[in-house]
């Protein structure tokens, strides 16, 4: 229903700020990260998603398109909802959640507050069954071994697959590694360098 929303922030609370939108407050639930990186009184965009339930209407925005996504696609994970979501993302970044789905390193997001190995290695299956039925329909009709370019760089592979996890699609995620990675250049570092230049 709402793209996203724009407004001043009238407050700051643990997990949701208030926006001030022509003198309607809308508040909106979160993460520390994109609590932490805006300001009281500061007019900024909220990138949201509304979640409904029989006894409940929540608004979720996050200060990224990214970020959104991500937690978008925590939501997909069987047992996963959206404050648990925003609790994960509070956590973990956006890039090393990516990195750790993108390897399989479960281990690292079962460190998050609230979420145990089961629940970690569901994470990283569900979603990488999610890339895979991504890539089926993507434009080229790859699999997940496509991925994969012959003779790339190890790092420039990886980082296609994370930006996958992301929500990219295949070719999407080829372009941006593309058009930002250089020899010798870290996973980490190429991952958020595509994102702030999406």
């Amino acid at each position: 229903m709402f793209e996203f929303i724009r407004g001043s922030v009238a407050g700051k609370h643990l997990d949701y700020v208030v926006l001030d939108v022509n003198g309607v407050g809308f508040r909106i639930f979160t993460s520390l990260n994109t609590i932490g990186s805006i300001e009281t009184g500061e007019i900024v965009t909220l990138y949201t998603y509304m979640s409904v339930k029989e006894d409940d209407i929540s608004l979720y925005g996050f200060i990224t398109d990214s970020e959104l996504e991500t937690f978008k696609l925590l939501l997909q994970v069987n047992g996963v909802g959206p404050k648990m979501a925003a609790s994960v993302l509070s956590q973990i970044s956006v890039t090393d959640f990516s990195l750790a789905v993108a390897r399989s390193d479960h281990k690292s997001i079962s460190k998050v507050k609230g979420i145990g190995p089961k629940l970690a290695q569901r994470i990283v299956l569900e979603l990488k069954d999610k890339v895979g039925m991504d890539l089926a329909g993507s434009s080229d009709g790859g699999d997940s071994a496509s991925v994969n370019i012959v003779g790339a760089d190890p790092v420039f592979n990886e980082a296609v697959e994370a930006l996958m996890v992301l929500g990219y699609n295949l070719q999407a995620a080829r372009d941006a590694v593309s058009k930002t990675y250089a020899q010798g250049m870290s996973l980490e570092d190429t991952v958020k360098l595509c994102i702030r230049n999406r």
